[in-house]
């Protein structure tokens, strides 16, 4: 759950999932299909043609102490350059706006509201630029934070990302980002301990 944890590792996940998220649902279809040029500096140009985009998820995320996933469900926002909400609908009410350099994480049904500066979290600002960078299509930077392979071919590939950081590797072992053209339809969050949390987004809308 997206509150569940430390401060920083939890609010870490939250801005990565927060991103990831974006990413996935402010995707647009690609028009080319010349298998030779699907290459990751192609699908960082397709990621990065993004002004706005709406998007529905439902996440479940498998805890080694549970025999059932935790699920939940809502909606995500992206706005260029850098506004992103995920609004957690069910099965309470979360939220989560980052806008520039500044994570709000709002819970209603606890009556919590935290706002964090990124500079002060270096973790959650690692995860954020990480991130950030994929959807600039600004493959130099996502290479100092992680070890970038994709597989496949373009209507059905697999991003992988591994940190390479060692703070990053407390919270996160791999990062599985999977699609088809440049529509990503599920991510996958791994965590060091072995718990990990699956994402599939829809498009909301036409």
């Amino acid at each position: 759950m997206i509150f569940g944890g430390s401060p920083p590792a939890r609010c870490a996940r939250a801005a990565l999932w927060l991103f990831a998220a974006a990413c996935a649902s402010a995707a647009v279809a690609a028009d080319s299909s010349d298998p030779a040029a699907w290459d990751v500096q192609r699908l960082m140009r397709e990621l990065a043609q993004v002004k706005t985009a709406n998007a529905r998820f439902i996440e479940r995320r498998h805890l080694a102490i549970l025999t059932a996933p935790l699920e939940s469900s809502g909606t995500l926002v992206y706005v260029a350059p850098d506004r992103l909400e995920k609004h957690t609908l069910r099965p309470r009410p979360e939220s989560l706006v980052l806008e520039r350099n500044e994570l709000t994480v709002e819970s209603k049904e606890r009556n919590q509201r935290r706002t964090l500066v990124l500079q002060d979290y270096p973790v959650i600002w690692a995860f954020v630029e990480s991130i950030r960078s994929t959807l600039a299509g600004d493959l130099p930077t996502l290479s100092r934070f992680y070890q970038v392979g994709l597989d496949g071919g373009e209507r059905r590939w697999r991003l992988s990302l591994i940190p390479s950081e060692p703070r990053m590797q407390d919270v996160v072992s791999e990062i599985r980002i999977s699609g088809d053209r440049s529509w990503i339809n599920a991510i996958e969050m791994i965590e060091t301990g072995g718990d990990r949390s699956l994402m599939t987004i829809t498009r909301d809308g036409p």
